[in-house]
């Protein structure tokens, strides 16, 4: 079980993650802003995933193609089949990285405000503001060919 980043091979942020240093990955989804009845109590319900290791360069081709196709898989099933493979030029511009996720710890808020109990009885409101992010219906590219029907993968697009 691993990570995979990657990105540009002029990436200097890869770049030095490459270098055999020890890094931290660190990931944070807000979900709703907290609003307490004091402003000391206002908060944050997130989910929150941090990685720490020392990632290793994916250099063989073959295992390069099955990390980056096992991304957009992740992100998009089925467009590894509708879309081009990268070339040899893009995959050389190209660094992946894998970070064993032998060191991680997740950090999770959620529900309503901690206000003392003595402020239960001030006329301020409490609760939660959701953030919410999500998908819309395809929008094609203004350069596709006529013609060019909207591809499966986008069509059947959905997540939680």
């Amino acid at each position: 079980d691993s990570l995979i980043l990657h990105g540009s091979v002029a990436s200097r942020l890869l770049r030095g993650a490459k270098s055999g240093l020890p890094v931290c990955v660190t990931v944070t989804l807000l979900d709703g802003l907290v609003l307490a009845r004091s402003v000391f109590h206002h908060s944050m319900n997130y989910r929150s995933v941090v990685v720490l290791g020392v990632p290793e360069v994916v250099d063989d081709p073959a295992e390069k193609r099955a990390a980056l196709d096992c991304l957009t898989e992740h992100l998009i099933p089925g467009r590894v089949t509708e879309a081009r493979e990268p070339n040899d030029r893009e995959l050389a511009k190209t660094l992946v990285l894998r970070l064993s996720l032998e060191e991680a710890s997740a950090k999770v808020r959620t529900g309503p405000p901690g206000d003392e109990p003595e402020d239960y009885r001030l006329p301020v409101w409490a609760g939660v503001i959701p953030i919410r992010t999500q998908f819309g219906p395809p929008e094609a590219d203004p350069e596709l060919a006529e013609g060019i029907p909207t591809a499966p993968s986008a069509l059947a697009y959905r997540r939680p």
